[in-house]
């Protein structure tokens, strides 16, 4: 089964399926899909057939299209189950995706392209930089606080294997780092990223190594 990955090497959605998709070892095909360039590439007529969101990332298998990267990786976890990114108990489980809930419905959103760039262009004094920083800390607060709580917490953010808690962590602390935001007073959250980019399923997936990968700031 060819799989490929529609991607922008920014994106912190498309990061996280590309490492999941390194941990679980699937070959997968990287098609790059510029949200800037052309007045965003994920509006072409091509592209919007396949995600009429017009968003990234869009995952192709042989003739099925799946879009949304948590519905992607629960795709790829309930498929490819080894190695698995869920614990086997169901309250460890709840707790794992109550983590990755807070980093994709709480934090990701308020601080993703189409946000950023209609808050750019409302006719009022709104801080890009304000905006950012501030839903970001107050998520990494309560992720910190999470992680405090929880005597599962070691090399990764439950264990010593990567759970769905790094794969959505990570690119958010990446992105947290490109736009200047004060990590110092998350220290958890720091180590576990630091132990994370030292695990090659983790480096391969970062936007610097990706084949569309920039290298000017955009």
């Amino acid at each position: 089964m060819s799989i490929v990955l529609y991607s922008y090497f920014r994106s912190s959605a498309a990061y996280r399926v590309r490492i999941a998709l390194n941990l679980k070892k699937i070959e997968y095909e990287i098609y790059p899909v510029h949200l800037l360039k052309n007045g965003g590439e994920q509006y072409s007529e091509e592209y919007l057939m396949l995600n009429p969101q017009g968003l990234v990332p869009v995952l192709m298998l042989s003739n099925t299209v799946l879009t949304q990267s948590s519905a992607i990786i629960e795709y790829l976890e309930d498929t490819f189950p080894c190695p698995p990114l869920l614990p086997s108990n169901s309250i460890e489980r709840a707790y794992v995706r109550s983590f990755v809930q807070i980093i994709a419905c709480d934090i990701h959103p308020l601080n993703n392209l189409r946000v950023l760039s209609y808050l750019k262009n409302l006719p009022n004094d709104i801080s890009q930089k304000a905006w950012q920083h501030h839903w970001l800390q107050e998520g990494f607060t309560a992720l910190e606080q999470l992680l405090q709580k929880s005597d599962s917490h070691d090399r990764f953010c439950f264990g010593n294997s990567a759970s769905l808690a790094d794969v959505f962590l990570i690119p958010q602390v990446h992105n947290a780092l490109r736009f200047n935001c004060e990590m110092m007073k998350f220290p958890l959250i720091n180590t576990i990223y630091k132990n994370c980019l030292q695990e090659s399923s983790f480096i391969n997936a970062s936007p610097e190594n990706q084949p569309d990968a920039e290298s000017d700031k955009v």
